[in-house]
């Protein structure tokens, strides 16, 4: 555990590495702002490592080996990893488990309105946002719009430098005072975040004349009707790429590290992997930010149903050996933490925060106040990652979600505890959590991904 700054202990040749992943993760958070666009991206780089479909090696009826690596997509929102290694995959597998959806703002399915010449999206917020810091931004809208035929229409409007953007209006400080007395929570209203989208009426039309320009614009570019919102999933995020941050350049800004930083970091490790003496486990998983709900969410049987199919095209499926084998893995819950703000002290416990610059952190409990929903990790386990840690030179450190009675959060780590696995959660310290724009330190972005490898290799 390192308890001073790491930057100045990198060699140039360790930095021009932290670096070059760094520049790759920044091209990753500008094209991945969606679930279904980090699985596009994740499927893209592990085919270029030789990944194969999981649901081809079915239909071709062929038998997996160790050597073999698979994926298997989940309605384009979830994706599995896996490495078949060398040992019997009954006695276990290492597991990266990350979430790939973040905060933002959902369009809902009738969301097209008109008001006093000005027309909106309707929207229901997605996770825990501070709905205030929604507003006056540069928004994009990204998702997909599937038609009654089961056409898929790809929408990505706000990123390019010649689109527009959109954007959420508030009250001008001069006629702000009753507003100003509001609690924040009460500041901006959930019904209040609707995003504006266009104010030049078609025609001579009588009604909604605004409304109806803005569907003829989408139905000449997208060729959709306004019932075709019923059946969309569309997301409205900050728009603009991620960015370097600070005169140095020693953090990132952007939409969504929470928790992409992770996956992204569990991505590479996974695929820098290549012949695992034990299996090795990439996941990640939607919908945690609400609970890890619903069919792609880490709640469903997605995990446990294509452990199932992988041990039976190994030949050693049984109900008993699945179970045996999802009690004996070891799994890192790779998700964020609140970086240590001194700006807000007050919440913070400051020996056992996350601090930036000091590598990669691990919260042995999250849940909140006195440990409610939380898994709390065994010391026998964290004994044995420290370990792994120390002999790969990995920078790594401590944190709770802040002071105890503040607050507190969850990750999948209690679900997959379930099985009976050894799990911790394990990620990178975020400032301006489940804020638009949020902010992580380059250097433990670094160690997160050496620290994953390094748990990936452990036999």
């Amino acid at each position: 555990m390192k308890d001073n700054n790491i930057w100045n202990n990198y060699t140039k040749e360790e930095l021009n590495e932290l670096e070059a992943l760094n520049s790759d993760y920044i091209d990753f958070l500008s094209k991945g702002k969606t679930e279904r666009e980090c699985v596009k991206l994740l499927i893209k780089e592990a085919e270029l490592k030789g990944y194969k479909d999981l649901n081809e090696i079915v239909k071709m009826k062929k038998s997996l080996v160790p050597g073999d690596k698979v994926y298997s997509n989940c309605m384009d929102k979830t994706l599995l990893m896996i490495n078949i290694g060398e040992d019997d995959i009954t006695k276990g597998m290492n597991i990266l488990g990350a979430h790939l959806d973040s905060p933002r703002l959902d369009v809902k399915q009738n969301p097209l309105y008109e008001n006093s010449e000005i027309a909106y999206l309707d929207t229901h917020y997605y996770g825990g946002i501070k709905k205030y810091q929604w507003v006056t931004l540069p928004l994009a809208i990204h998702g997909v719009i599937v038609k009654k035929d089961g056409t898929k229409i790809n929408v990505v409007v706000g990123e390019n430098e010649n689109d527009p953007v959109f954007f959420i209006s508030d009250l001008l400080i001069h006629l702000s005072a009753e507003q100003l007395e509001k609690k924040s929570a009460k500041v901006i209203e959930g019904e209040q975040l609707d995003v504006i989208v266009g104010s030049i009426p078609l025609g001579k039309e009588e009604k909604d004349a605004v409304k109806i320009n803005i569907l003829k614009i989408l139905h000449d570019k997208y060729s959709i009707e306004e019932d075709d919102f019923w059946s969309a999933e569309l997301e409205v995020v900050p728009a603009g790429p991620a960015r370097e941050a600070g005169f140095d350049r020693s953090m990132v800004i952007s939409y969504g590290h929470d928790d992409r930083v992770c996956a992204y970091t569990s991505m590479v490790a996974m695929l820098e992997v290549d012949k695992p003496k034990r299996t090795s486990c990439g996941l990640f998983v939607d919908k945690e930010e609400i609970g890890s709900v619903g069919a792609t969410g880490m709640q469903s049987k997605f995990f446990e149903n294509t452990m199932a199919e992988i041990l039976e095209l190994m030949g050693v499926y049984s109900e008993i050996n699945l179970r045996r084998t999802l009690a004996s893995c070891n799994m890192l819950s790779s998700d964020v933490s609140a970086a240590y703000d001194p700006t807000f002290d007050n919440v913070y416990d400051k020996k056992n925060s996350a601090m930036f610059g000091r590598g990669l952190v691990f919260n042995k409990y999250t849940g909140s106040r006195g440990k409610g929903g939380s898994n709390d990790a065994n010391p026998e386990y964290l004994a044995y990652l420290r370990n792994i840690l120390h002999k790969n030179n990995v920078s790594f450190q401590s944190s709770e979600l802040g002071k105890v009675d503040a607050g507190g959060g969850g990750t999948i780590a209690y679900i997959m505890a379930l099985y009976g696995m050894n799990v911790v959660d394990s990620g990178v310290p975020v400032l301006n959590m489940h804020a638009p724009w949020e902010v992580v330190s380059k250097a433990d972005v670094y160690e997160a991904m050496k620290g994953y490898k390094a748990f990936l290799l452990e036999a």
